[in-house]
This record gives structure tokens, C-alpha cells and sequence, in this order.
């Protein structure tokens, strides 16, 4: 029997569900309750619509603890919604959405203290009407699918994760644990939640204000012609890269490279070489001790003032304040 104070988890369960997405939540919690010194912890149980066994999208074969009906009977303290996608054309993938999971999402998420969804979960979510309003956040890879299902919810494909009152949803794939992380950290205080980050060899637990892309390796479809130029500037990023030293090397007008970046990747050129030099001031403030004006010299901003700048802009932070969160410790 589960201790007084124990908070009841339950994580939906449904064929083809990813598997990570499920596992990944139950072991912070596991590790929460094993490194705080209170008699509180939490419980963690699988749902779904019949006690046969589930098989996951990596082919692992999982057992219910409980069926949606009796889990609709309980009291539940953190409903976790996660989700599943199929190959939607070339490579790419759409989140599935089933009608009758929908509604017992909606029906459990009327019993719970809070809701939160894992990766494509938010997409759930959406269709039970419980993101109409609210910032949400998924997998970058269907966000643009979120987006156009649900014109009521104000997606952000970029953070790791979300809160919206009792609502939260989470980016894709290990973000989960950060989002679970997050969730300890509410109920039991950021000491307990960091050491569970030290436990899972997280050596660093991300707020949700981190971004879950990197831009040098975003997947555009673009021309020929576009990706010479990104690859161009990804070489030469410590380089001054002018809209004229770039259409030099495309081979076109300042006005029609202009046109291609808009139309392509729709950004200026001065704002994606902006966001490379960031993804690549980001690298080096977490992997090294390189010293600000160093970084600025290497990644074409010139002066600290300037990386600074860049920084507030599209992070709302400080170099020097990136660094102190996410500075990853080096094994000597």
C-alpha cells in the first residue's frame, strides 16, 4: 500500500507509445524518493485501456498497473500523457492522434492536480482541448503540425519544456527527464531535484528556458545554393560575413540573397549568421574556459558588448550567466 503522503503518477499507456516517454519519468521519481529524507515520494502507475499487455514503438512489451477506468476513480497528482508518431513522406513524421485516447486523456486530466505531456504527448493534449490558450511546447519535428491542428495554442518549438499554470508539456525525447526534474523540483526543492540530476549522470539539470535545437543542424529543406552558404558560413563564422561577402560567394545580388534567406529559411542573413554565432558562443561557454573576449573573437561578434547584446536578444540572459548554469564539468 502506497504511504499517506505519496503522490499518485500515472503515465498513459497505449500501443505504438514511445518508449523512452514512458520509462524516463518513472526513474526520477524513483531516484526522488530514494534521495530525500522524507516518508513522501511518489507512485507511479501505467494506464491504459485494458490490463493486456502494450507494445511500445521500440517493440518492448509493457504491463497496465490499472485500466483509464479505474485510474478515472482515483485522485491523481501528475497525469503524464506521452506520445507516438508514424513516417509521414520523406523521413519525415506526424504525431498520431487517437479519438478515443483523447477522451480519456480529457477525462483523467479532470482528476488530476496537474497535467503534463512527453514529446508528441502535447498533441493529446491539444485535442482534448486542455492547451486552448496556453503556450505549449513538443518535438520540433511536429510542432508545425501542432501549430496548424490547433490555431488556439501558441506553440514554441524551441524550450526544452513549459509551464502553464498546472499545465506543462515537454520537448522531445531525454527532455523528459528535465520536465520530470522540474516536477521534483516543485514538490520537493531544487536540492533534491539536483541530486537526482547528479544520479542520472545529468551533469547539468536545464531550466525551461533552454533551447532544445541547435541551429547549425537544424533539417531545412533547402537549395543547393542555401546549404553552400550555411556550410560557408559555419566555416567561416569568426569572419566579419557581410550580405556582400556572402552574395559575392553565392554569386548573386545583395538583393536577391536577401530574398533567398527569406524565402528559404525564412530569416534575414544578419539574424541567422546572429544565431549561429549564439549556437556556437553556446558550445564554448559549456565545454570550455575560454575567456569572454576569447569566445567573442572566435565566433565573429568582435567584442564582448556585442556577444553580450546577441546573448539578451534571442536568450534573455548573459554570457556569463549561460556559463554558470550550464557549464558542463570536465573529467580530468
Amino acid at each position: 500500500m502506497p504511504h499517506a503522503a505519496e503522490r499518485l503518477v500515472v503515465i498513459v499507456l497505449f500501443e505504438g507509445v514511445d518508449l523512452l516517454d514512458v520509462t524516463g519519468p518513472p526513474e526520477v521519481f524513483s531516484l526522488a524518493r530514494r534521495e530525500t529524507e522524507e516518508a513522501s515520494g511518489y507512485q507511479v502507475v501505467l494506464a491504459a485501456e485494458s490490463m493486456d499487455p502494450v507494445t511500445t514503438s521500440a517493440g518492448v512489451r509493457l504491463l497496465p498497473d490499472l485500466t483509464f477506468g479505474e485510474a478515472a476513480t482515483k485522485s491523481i497528482d501528475t497525469l503524464i500523457v506521452p506520445g507516438s508518431v508514424e513516417v509521414d513522406g520523406d523521413r519525415g513524421v506526424r504525431a498520431l492522434v487517437d479519438p478515443g485516447l483523447v477522451s480519456w486523456v480529457k477525462s483523467l486530466a479532470g482528476r488530476a492536480h496537474r497535467v503534463t505531456s512527453v514529446c508528441v504527448g502535447a498533441h493529446l493534449l491539444a485535442a482534448a482541448g486542455l492547451l486552448d490558450g496556453k503556450r505549449a511546447t513538443t518535438h520540433w519535428s511536429t510542432a508545425s503540425q501542432l501549430a496548424a491542428d490547433h490555431p488556439a495554442v501558441e506553440v514554441d518549438a524551441d524550450p526544452i519544456f513549459i509551464r502553464q499554470g498546472d499545465v506543462w508539456t515537454g520537448a522531445g525525447i531525454s527532455a523528459c527527464l528535465d520536465l520530470s526534474l522540474a516536477l521534483v523540483a516543485e514538490d520537493l526543492g531544487e536540492a533534491v531535484a539536483l541530486r537526482v540530476a547528479r544520479q542520472l549522470v545529468m551533469y547539468l539539470k536545464r531550466p525551461s528556458g533552454q533551447s532544445q535545437f541547435s541551429v547549425p543542424l537544424e533539417q531545412i529543406s533547402t537549395t543547393r545554393r542555401i546549404e553552400d552558404l550555411r556550410h560557408h558560413i559555419l566555416r567561416n563564422i569568426g569572419e566579419p560575413l557581410t550580405v556582400v561577402d556572402l552574395a559575392a560567394f553565392a554569386h548573386v545580388s545583395d538583393r536577391h540573397l536577401t530574398r533567398l534567406f527569406k524565402t528559404e529559411l525564412g530569416t534575414t542573413p544578419h539574424a541567422y549568421i546572429e544565431s549561429v554565432r549564439v549556437e556556437k558562443a553556446r558550445h564554448e561557454l559549456e565545454s570550455s574556459d575560454a575567456t569572454l573576449e576569447r569566445i567573442a573573437s572566435a565566433c565573429g561578434f568582435g567584442t564582448t558588448d556585442t556577444l553580450v547584446r546577441a546573448f539578451r536578444r534571442r536568450l534573455n540572459t548573459t554570457p556569463t550567466e549561460y556559463r554558470r548554469r550550464f557549464r558542463v564539468p570536465q573529467v580530468r
